[in-house]
């Protein structure tokens, strides 16, 4: 297990990239052919957009989580229900997977296309019980349980060149890594601690894996997200106006803007406020990124 070290801050200052507020935030995703940016409003069951072409929303009838791309045209949605194929011309919606059919007061939270066109997503219960979360891989038709006894399982991400998944449980302040079979992906051993950040009473978040596999973790109610290198050893922080930020990804023309979503929730604007809570921030020219490979259907 990695020790963790106090952060320094990059040069890059935040900007709102969308000022539509959002409760809970999460799951940002940078379409590579749209140039558009996707993420959701997990409680007021809503899929945001921004970019090339301008803000778009999609309601649904149920709380969406996370997203993975397909293609140009065809976003994956990971929803309280199951895994939704979203037709981003039309905005028809079609159930592609269950996910716990079988466990009504269970919903998805975190999510992320791996390296090998898979789809990985976590379960919660809806009021964030103890120990009822799991986690999934979705891979060519194929769903298939990969952890459980979770709270509520978050920053999903994944190093190719080291053939290693990274989660963590927000609950319980704790990273964890795991090896993954260079073929295909799937597991290739036991999961181990790669931080556990509880004893800073820091709460890990949604993650992205950097061009040189570093990792960057939102922390919620940190007011940033922290850059953590392979070896657990945190360096650089983009630091947030706002003190819940959620989930980061990478995009722009070269994958060097970091978007963060934040939450809202539970939160009131102070009086004055340069920023509102809730809304989408964008880090120009702040660090290398690289592209979310696409969710392979078959």
């Amino acid at each position: 297990m990695s020790e963790y070290s106090h952060s320094t801050a990059v040069s890059s200052a935040a900007e709102v990239f969308d000022k539509r507020t959002c409760s809970l935030g999460e799951g940002p995703l940078w379409h590579p052919e749209r140039k558009n940016l996707y993420w959701v409003d997990l409680l007021n069951k809503r899929v945001l957009a921004n970019g090339a072409e301008g803000e778009q929303a999609w309601q649904f009838d149920e709380m969406p989580s996370a997203i993975g791309w397909v293609d140009r045209d065809r976003v994956i949605v990971a929803c309280e229900n199951g895994l939704n194929l979203l037709n981003l011309n039309s905005g028809e919606k079609t159930l592609v997977c269950a996910l716990e059919p079988d466990r009504p007061g269970n919903r998805s939270n975190d999510g992320r296309a791996d390296p090998w066109g898979g789809f990985w997503i976590g379960t919660m219960g809806k009021e964030g019980e103890p120990d009822q979360g799991n986690l999934y891989r979705w891979y060519k038709g194929e769903l298939r349980q990969l952890d459980s006894g979770m709270t509520v399982p978050n920053g999903i991400c994944f190093d190719r060149v080291r053939n290693l998944g990274y989660y963590a449980d927000s609950a319980r302040g704790v990273i964890y890594r795991v090896p993954l079979n260079e073929a295909d992906g799937w597991l290739a051993g036991e999961r181990e601690v790669f931080l556990d950040l509880s004893k800073e009473g820091l709460i890990p978040d949604g993650a992205v894996m950097d061009g040189e596999g570093n990792m960057w973790s939102s922390l919620w109610d940190g007011a940033r997200t922290q850059c953590i290198t392979p070896e657990g050893r945190a360096t650089d922080a983009l630091q947030a106006p706002v003190i819940r930020t959620t989930c980061p990804a990478f995009g722009g023309d070269d994958f060097t803007d970091m978007y963060v979503t934040t939450a809202a929730v539970g939160l009131e604007d102070q009086p004055g406020a340069a920023v509102a809570n809730g809304v989408t921030l964008v880090y120009r020219n702040a660090v290398k990124g690289q592209p979310e490979p696409a969710v392979i259907l078959l």
